[in-house]
């Protein structure tokens, strides 16, 4: 049930606050010029073949790209009009802006709709619009969930409104509209519009009867008034049934997993400031049981639950996308911050008293993700400083270093690799190909085990578990034949006789690019350039 609004409107409520929050949030990817998201170079070199493929014939000896209808096109459909016009670079970080400025006009939006105005307490979820998924670059996915919030407060005004036919009319094609961005955006929308259709339809049942605690015909009413949503199931159908899906479903219930995940709901770069963060959140949504100044919204509150309970039975591999229920626990989160609302009583000076407090953490939150933003950019801009010394259209294996260890702040440049596909149409070993999955997968079949995503992430020894090479393996087993030039980043130590038959062209500190020599593999290594020359 709707709480009554206050008589006169704050300045966290005004819909220009809402605005300049929405702004603010994109404040951290204004200096970069690739947002240093982990996968997203990545996705970026999918859709340079996606926009370049018909213009160099040289891509389709390496990639498969074909139109499907799935659930994870999100990007991929803005990218064909946006990057056409504005060029891919532009067009992907216009988009990637959009995400976390959508993310938080749709968490004001909902509290709007479900407490009469927006409580001071909504501006601790703001933070969360850069949450962990973000960060990892899942892009659709992010997109989907900012446009998913946003329906959700559509879906709840227009129930307030008592417009349910149009609601049913517009949310059939959006729903499936959201389905074509990702299917998990459409899955919380679910989720979510189930959840507060129940509370509505048991309000309405008690209102009639009387007070009740009964629920099962709300449910089944709530399950009706969903119905608009159900048309995408089709879509899943049709989409999962067919031959050519790979993906895979598995690793359920890892506790130990999801448990960290919660830990790691703001992780970006440094664990002591990410933790204290996620921190501040759990004490605050703590005290609002605790706390006789705030309480929960009876309709946000069984939302949040839902989703956390998704978030638990989910495993960690769907369709063979991982990560798969460390995706929710961030918005989880999220929306129980936003179902948070001072009660009844609360002077004016201490609802502003929290606003003014939940504004300095959100400022604060976006003032390190900032700074990490830019030392990542640097950490970019040193990498990509040997594109121009590669060839265009040159056959490119990329190998970068990492640790067995999952630390807390990855070097962003797993899928750096794939920045040579975009601004020199070579080829990439970092693409994944996973059939049905998206809408690339490779064909570059003299590569070998080295053509796809993990080929390009190295290690010192086998990790348990991981499927990446030890870089003294990699440099010794990968086809040379197939291959033009090594590009080798922040490589684990190795030995320097594994580099026979590759000439090294351009060095910066442990970053190398190897040129594939025609008698690949005899005589000795040549000596190493100083850094920085060619």
């Amino acid at each position: 049930m709707q709480a009554q609004p206050p008589t006169e409107l704050h300045w966290w409520q005004t819909r220009l606050f809402v605005a300049l929050a929405a702004l603010a949030s994109t404040i951290p990817l204004w200096w970069p010029d690739i947002p240093p998201l982990v996968d997203l170079p990545g996705h970026m070199g999918r859709y340079r073949v996606q926009l370049a493929i018909g213009d160099h014939p040289h891509l389709a000896t390496w990639y498969d790209f074909r139109w499907q209808v799935i659930g994870n096109l999100g990007v991929d459909l803005l990218i064909e009009p946006l990057g056409r016009l504005l060029g891919l670079e532009p067009a992907v970080k216009l988009i990637v802006l959009l995400i976390p400025a959508l993310t938080v006009a749709g968490l004001l939006w909902i509290a709007r709709e479900v407490h009469g105005r927006v409580p001071a307490t909504a501006l601790f979820a703001l933070p969360l619009a850069y949450g962990y998924p973000f960060q990892f670059g899942f892009v659709n996915f992010a997109l989907s969930m900012a446009v998913a919030l946003n329906l959700f407060a559509l879906w709840l005004r227009l129930a307030r409104m008592g417009r349910l036919r149009l609601r049913a009319a517009l949310f059939v094609p959006a729903s499936c509209l959201l389905w074509l961005c990702h299917t998990f955006g459409w899955g919380v929308l679910g989720v979510l519009a189930f959840s507060a259709e129940l509370i509505r339809q048991h309000d309405a049942a008690a209102g009639e009867h009387g007070l009740t605690r009964r629920w099962a015909l709300p449910a089944v009413r709530a399950g009706l008034g969903c119905l608009p949503l159900a048309l995408p199931m089709v879509l899943m159908v049709s989409w999962r049934s067919s031959d050519h899906v790979t993906g895979k479903t598995g690793d359920w219930f890892n506790w130990r997993g999801k448990f960290s995940y919660v830990a790691m709901i703001l992780r970006d770069q440094w664990m002591a400031w990410d933790i204290a963060s996620a921190t501040i959140l759990y004490f605050i949504l703590f005290r609002g049981v605790r706390n006789q100044r705030i309480e929960y919204s009876r309709n946000l509150l069984l939302s949040a639950l839902f989703l956390l309970l998704v978030f638990f039975l989910l495993p960690r591999v769907v369709f063979g996308s991982a990560y798969a229920d460390m995706r929710l626990i961030p918005f989880a989160v999220a929306i129980a911050l936003v179902a948070l609302r001072p009660r009844r009583g609360v002077s004016v000076k201490g609802s502003a008293t929290l606003a003014a407090l939940g504004l300095a953490f959100f400022l604060a939150r976006l003032g390190g993700t900032t700074w990490s933003y830019a030392l990542y950019d640097r950490s970019y801009d040193r990498a990509l400083a040997v594109l121009p010394r590669v060839p265009m259209g040159a056959r490119l294996l990329t190998f970068v270093g990492r640790t067995c260890r999952d630390e807390w702040a990855y070097s962003r440049l797993e899928h750096i690799p794939a920045m040579a596909l975009v601004r020199r149409l070579a080829y990439s070993n970092d693409q994944w190909s996973m059939p049905g999955g998206q809408l690339l997968t490779t064909r570059y079949y003299a590569s070998g085990r080295y053509s796809h995503d993990p080929s390009q992430m190295v290690t010192y020894v086998q990790c348990r578990r991981e499927l990446w090479r030890p870089i003294g393996r990699a440099l010794a087993e990968f086809p040379r034949e197939a291959f033009d030039y090594v590009w080798i980043l922040q490589p684990p130590p190795y030995d320097p006789a594994l580099l026979r038959g590759l000439t090294p062209i351009w060095r910066d500190g442990r970053n190398l690019l190897l040129r594939v020599d025609a008698k690949s593999g005899q005589g000795r290594a040549p000596p190493i350039p100083p850094s920085g020359t060619g």
